[in-house]
């Protein structure tokens, strides 16, 4: 398949999950919520994670809000990334105080780190549209965290967050897209082999 046709068929697919997100609506989210709280305290116990990197969900995203707030309970330092015009991400820790950010969605409003603040987490709790059974994600097509995994030199556990319906059996990839260690459902954590 060439380039074009798989960044067609990755857009299809994304615009298939944003309206099914959107039908979900913030209730079903909710609905949802203190299953995807459950597992990421569960991931991040079993790994004994001390520093996180994680993100703001919005609204009619699977939420990661009641893990944030119970990892900063439980001395867990979480990092929260903020967009970079180059493509780069920059991190603040997670306060409960967030802005919007270029792309509209919640970023954190503390002090900025560096790129490189978050070399030495423990696991990194991603974003994505969708992945498959063999870790492969798909985020929303800016590449921002496809960039951030590629300049790690040590990658700690990674970790996608998507609805059940979202774990697929396969998603279209391109030479850029970096897999991940397992899938966070509301069904359960799923590891890849």
């Amino acid at each position: 398949m060439s380039h074009s046709e798989t960044a067609s068929e990755k857009e299809q697919l994304r615009a298939q999950i944003r309206t099914e997100r959107r039908q979900r609506g913030t209730e079903g989210a909710l609905a949802e919520a203190p299953k995807f709280t459950e597992h990421l305290i569960s991931l991040a116990a079993e790994l004994d994670a001390k520093k996180v990197a994680a993100y703001l969900s919005t609204p009619d995203e699977p939420d990661t809000r009641g893990f944030l707030v119970w990892a900063r309970n439980h001395g867990v330092q979480v990092l929260l990334p903020i967009s970079r015009i180059d493509g780069l991400m920059d991190w603040a820790e997670f306060d409960e105080s967030e802005v919007q950010g270029p792309y509209g969605v919640p970023e954190p409003a503390g002090e900025v780190l560096p790129p490189n603040a978050i070399d030495d987490v423990d696991l990194i709790i991603l974003p994505a549209s969708a992945a498959d059974a063999e870790g492969m994600r798909m985020g929303w097509g800016r590449g921002y965290f496809d960039k951030l995994l590629g300049s790690m030199e040590n990658l700690p556990p990674t970790y996608a967050v998507v609805y059940d319906t979202e774990l697929l059996e396969s998603v279209p990839s391109e030479p850029h897209d970096y897999s991940v260690d397992g899938v966070v459902t509301p069904s359960g954590i799923h590891r890849i082999e």
